[in-house]
């Protein structure tokens, strides 16, 4: 009976507030539908794709903290096996949208690998990759890297001190393997540029040899990232380029030492993009923009310095990375381990919002056009005109600024945030070996470097 009056109570003492408020009730009511009249969502129930990697994070941020709610999106966020299954998943219509590495969507449209119509709106972060050795070629290597007054190793640890190993390598008879996630990967293309910029050559792409090894001096082939560490174990490698958690693991275990970040390859570099198919998008206009603004709304929290103690927490967990927390934290929350014990300070290792990292420029995509035609991907030389013509159809700030605009409308993102550019960030030299890169002059860049693809 008590409790049957405390329900009684509280339902008429409801009734007394919202009739009291109508007023209000009715112009937030109005409001709320002004909103949703702007982006009636087409498909709310959607399926997104992921490897388990620390930069998946703004998809696993997005649902746990109810950014996709708040767009009226439910979303199911699954693991996937390798970046293949990914890529066949979301062009076959199977998923409709995943974390995929950026040179994927970039490729399907550029002619190489399986061939399809796939669009970026949002960048997912800058940096996070490392590439890692074995114990054996860092005790190697180590003679070869300068050190400080405390005789610590002087980063950024540059190739060169790697060349003299390889050489020893195979003078024995063994072919130095290092490995890499995927053949359009950031990884592929971040330690092809490292081993470069010492003069050692990683290998030519040809119509015969997809490997990539054409007159290689480190044979780089492909291994799913949670597999890096034990495969490095095994011997079956020397090396790897690889996300996290997959360098401080190797850390962890005693198995290999982390020798440079993707941050001093590349300082600011893309990593990996959401992507959904031209055809979702063209069919789907304002689900594609609520995800971009729940995406960006992640990023945006992640990049809280005081939130990323409970974003590894929530990436630890079975269903995202599933990775112990002490290990995620060693990248995630500011600092990076290389040689056990010696952990620095590294701010900027993971980045999903801070340098405008969630915009899709065009810039960085023509990066990738340049490394694809550099080592033989892209078979045939390509006028200036198209790479930005290819570029423009595969990444879509457009949708990217539709999602910006009404978050600053909303309250939840400054409108300083909102970049005011053509796509193309400015000239840069941020590279290890300090090479100028101007996307705007993609034949010129191609042609500085003394190992690669000439054209004309």
């Amino acid at each position: 009976m008590k409790t049957l009056i405390t329900k009684a109570s509280l339902l008429f003492s409801l009734s007394v507030v919202l009739f009291s408020c109508g007023g209000k009730a009715e112009k937030k009511e109005a409001a709320t539908e002004t909103v949703e009249s702007k982006l009636t969502i087409e498909k709310p129930q959607l399926t997104f794709g992921f490897i388990k990697l620390t930069d998946m994070a703004p998809l696993a941020i997005a649902k746990e903290k109810g950014f996709f709610e708040d767009e009226g999106l439910f979303v199911s966020v699954e693991a996937q096996s390798n970046w293949k299954n990914i890529l066949d998943r979301v062009i076959d219509g199977q998923l409709d949208g995943a974390h995929m590495l950026a040179g994927q969507p970039i490729a399907a449209g550029a002619g190489f690998g399986r061939q399809a119509e796939l669009v970026t709106p949002f960048s997912m972060d800058l940096n996070g990759n490392a590439i890692t050795v074995s114990n054996d070629v860092w005790s190697k290597m180590k003679p070869n890297v300068p050190v400080d007054s405390d005789g610590k190793p002087i980063h950024p640890i540059k190739a060169d001190a790697l060349k003299p190993v390889i050489t020893q390598y195979k003078n024995s008879g063994k072919p130095f393997k290092m490995g890499m996630v995927f053949p359009v990967s950031t990884h592929n293309y971040e330690i092809r540029y490292w081993l470069a910029a010492a003069g050692i050559n990683p290998g030519m792409y040809t119509a015969d040899n997809v490997q990539g090894q054409i007159d290689a001096d480190v044979l780089l082939s492909v291994t799913p990232p949670p597999q890096m560490p034990a495969t490095l174990e095994a011997g079956t490698i020397y090396g790897y380029c690889v996300g996290e958690p997959w360098n401080q693991q190797a850390v962890f275990k005693g198995i290999g030492v982390p020798v440079v970040t993707n941050y001093d390859i590349w300082k600011n570099n893309p990593e990996k993009v959401f992507v959904m198919t031209k055809k979702f998008v063209e069919e789907n206009p304002n689900t594609a923009i609520a995800v971009t603004k729940a995406l960006i709304r992640a990023g945006k929290w992640l990049d809280e310095p005081s939130n990323r103690v409970e974003a590894v927490k929530i990436l630890s967990m079975s269903q995202y990375v599933g990775a112990d927390e002490a290990v995620l934290a060693n990248s995630m929350t500011g600092t990076f381990e290389f040689e056990k014990g010696d952990k620095r300070d590294l701010p900027d290792f993971n980045v999903f919002y801070k340098y405008n990292a969630t915009y899709p420029f065009y810039s960085d995509g023509i990066w990738f056009l340049t490394q694809m035609r550099r080592w033989g991907q892209i078979p045939e030389a390509k006028p200036a005109a198209w790479y930005e013509e290819t570029i423009k159809d595969i990444y879509r700030p457009d949708i990217w600024k539709k999602a910006a605009d009404i978050l600053v409308k909303e309250g939840h993102m400054p409108v300083a945030d909102v970049p005011n550019t053509d796509g193309y960030k400015p000239v840069t030299t941020d590279f290890i070996d300090g090479t100028k890169y101007d996307a705007k002059d993609p034949i010129g860049y191609i042609n500085s470097f003394k190992i690669g693809n000439k054209d004309i």
